[in-house]
């Protein structure tokens, strides 16, 4: 199994910037796809933004589409997400997950089977 510990989270205004790293450990990190998740309060958990094993392929929420920018260095065992012009419905709490299941770029929740503990990301208007 993996072990996912995001950090980067924090307050920023419209239009601004933030990046999340996940660090990862146990198992090898490359054997995962990646993907991040993120719950705004009152709402369900919803799918941002992953990536393949190899980081050559990535798939996108249309909602971050162009803002958004999903990564990941193997050989470091860190994944990233740099998220440009930020807006308050950005706000939540975004999750590092990894699933290992399925050969395609999943978006589905339930899919996944190790999560981060979740890091806050709070966009003011």
């Amino acid at each position: 199994q993996v072990q996912l510990v995001e950090s980067g989270g924090g307050l920023v205004q419209a239009g601004g910037s933030l990046r999340l790293s996940c660090a990862a450990s146990g198992r090898t990190f490359s054997a995962y796809i990646m993907g991040w998740f993120r719950q705004a309060p009152g709402k369900e958990r919803e799918f941002v933004a992953a990536i393949s094993r190899s980081g050559g392929s990535t798939k996108y929420a249309d909602s971050v589409k162009g803002r958004f920018t999903i990564s990941r260095d193997n050989a470091r065992n860190t994944g990233a997400l740099q998220m440009n012009s930020l807006k308050p419905e950005d706000t939540a709490v975004y999750y590092c997950a990894a699933e290992a299941r399925t050969s395609y770029i999943s978006s589905r929740t339930y899919e996944y089977d190790y999560w981060g503990q979740g890091t806050q990301v709070t966009v003011s208007s």
